[in-house]
């Protein structure tokens, strides 16, 4: 129960997980290019339909693009409890408008419906392999049509928009980072470097 709660609402809450993900982005050791191209990519994945395969779609993508893959997993972060009600409601609004179709009300009229009459129809057929029932797919069929598909077309505009957004803003910001922190550790070395000079009696300048 605890790691299901914890997967809705994660310790410290979202505010932290996010700057969490944020600070482990920008210390991937990687050009900040191929960096945000593989945060737009995992934000991308994240508005697809493909729950349980995200990361590997996400390292896919990011493959495909020359991003970092690391970054695309951790860019999947953006679909989470919070966001997906809100992505999973506009792309299929969107998807039913693109394929002129439509949400059916009559049959498992909630989209949590139409998921339960799905799992119910796959356990049907896995037990119908084994004993002379009857495969049933027609709880699939319209679980493709009613929910799936049109999910999975109307998330793909808004995902490139984003993802491609995502990309545009996270390069400076990630370059930005890099630059700063690349000057931090040579301010260090400096000063490291003065220290042991003045140990061993010897001027920076004269070594």
């Amino acid at each position: 129960m605890q790691l299901i709660a914890e997967a809705f609402w994660p310790r410290g809450g979202w505010t932290r997980a996010f700057h969490y993900v944020k600070h482990r982005v920008r210390r991937l050791p990687d050009r900040p290019d191929r960096i945000a191209r593989g945060v737009g990519a995992g934000v991308f994945v994240s508005f697809t339909p493909l729950f349980g395969f995200h990361f590997i779609s996400a390292a896919l993508t990011a493959k495909a693009v020359r991003g970092n893959i690391l970054a695309a997993i951790l860019g999947t972060f953006f679909g989470n409890p919070i966001t997906f009600p809100i992505i999973a409601v506009s792309s299929m609004k969107l998807g039913h408008l693109l394929l002129g179709t439509q949400f059916d009300e009559s049959q498992h009229a909630t989209i949590f419906g139409k998921f339960v009459g799905a799992g119910n129809d796959l356990k049907h057929n896995f037990f119908a392999i084994f004993t002379e029932a009857t495969s049933r797919w027609g709880n699939l069929y319209n679980f493709f049509n009613e929910v799936f598909l049109p999910y999975l077309v109307g998330g793909l505009v808004p995902g490139i928009m984003v993802g491609i957004l995502s990309y545009y803003l996270s390069e400076p910001v990630i370059a930005a980072y890099q630059k700063h922190r690349r000057k931090r550790l040579k301010a260090r070395f400096e000063k490291l470097k003065a220290k042991l000079h003045a140990r061993t009696g010897e001027q920076p300048g004269n070594s």
